[in-house]
């Protein structure tokens, strides 16, 4: 977000300039623009009525390097070096960099080899500074070096101009996108119904069963009452059972010995 920020204030100063400039005057202006460190995205500048211009003028150079920056890679310069200007430490760094992002669109594993020969390095300790100094610091990719692998992951890379024909691509790619986001959704919601259903449906179990168990407590009682009532009715009819303590005051009976002759 830091850098969008930082590019959108520089991109305004610098289209705000080009609006004011023709022909060669605006060849110090695309040097300056290209070797500026906070600056990934040219298509804004390139865009402007004075910029586009140049096309098929003799001044029109300086829009085939604003392209390339906003386009093209180390390996697109190289080839076609004859017919660009020679370009400054500032402009060759900044390319390199954009070349880094420009294979991190497709790749989120980049190998040291394939990194070293894009970029014109002989060594893995000159890639991995320049890795480390030059983007990891720059805030322009995150990620982590695999020197057992001998390769970088990335985890984040800041994103270059659409090239032409590209933004056709990306639109289809977030309209799959879309759509798969899409279905999720719908998938979620309807496990949360079924799950909101058999919540209900675990509710209504719930009840039915403290429904049964009062049901079963109120029988148990009531048979226990009737139960009661009738050892009550056994003990106190006259003749039934006789008192405990009344048999025990009464006096009892003297047997007399039988004398045998």
């Amino acid at each position: 977000m830091e850098i969008e920020q930082k590019q959108e204030e520089v991109i305004d100063h610098y289209v705000k300039q080009a609006s004011s400039l023709d022909g060669s005057a605006l060849g110090p202006l695309v040097a300056e623009v290209t070797s500026h460190p906070a600056l990934l995205a040219f298509s804004e500048i390139i865009d402007v009525p004075n910029v586009l211009q140049l096309e098929g003028t003799e001044n029109s150079v300086y829009l085939h390097v604003l392209r390339l920056f906003a386009h093209g890679t180390w390996s697109d310069y190289k080839s076609d070096a004859s017919r660009l200007p020679h370009l400054v430490p500032d402009q060759v760094l900044k390319l390199k960099q954009l070349t880094v992002l420009t294979l991190a669109e497709t790749n989120k594993v980049l190998p040291y080899h394939q990194l070293m020969q894009e970029l014109d390095v002989i060594n893995v300790r000159e890639l991995e500074d320049f890795l480390i100094n030059e983007c990891m610091y720059a805030g322009i990719i995150r990620g982590k070096l695999d020197q057992l692998q001998k390769c970088f992951e990335l985890q984040f890379a800041a994103g270059r101009d659409p090239r032409p024909g590209q933004l056709g691509s990306m639109i289809q790619t977030l309209s799959n996108w879309l759509d798969t986001s899409s279905n999720l959704l719908i998938s979620i919601q309807e496990k949360m119904k079924w799950a909101d259903t058999m919540t209900e449906v675990a509710k209504e179990h719930k009840k039915e069963v403290g429904n049964r168990v009062e049901e079963v407590k109120k029988s148990i009682s009531i048979k226990a009452d009737i139960d009661f009532q009738g050892h009550e009715e056994i003990y106190s009819e006259p003749g039934g059972v006789m008192d405990y303590e009344e048999d025990r005051s009464r006096p009892k009976r003297r047997r007399h010995p039988i004398y045998k002759s």
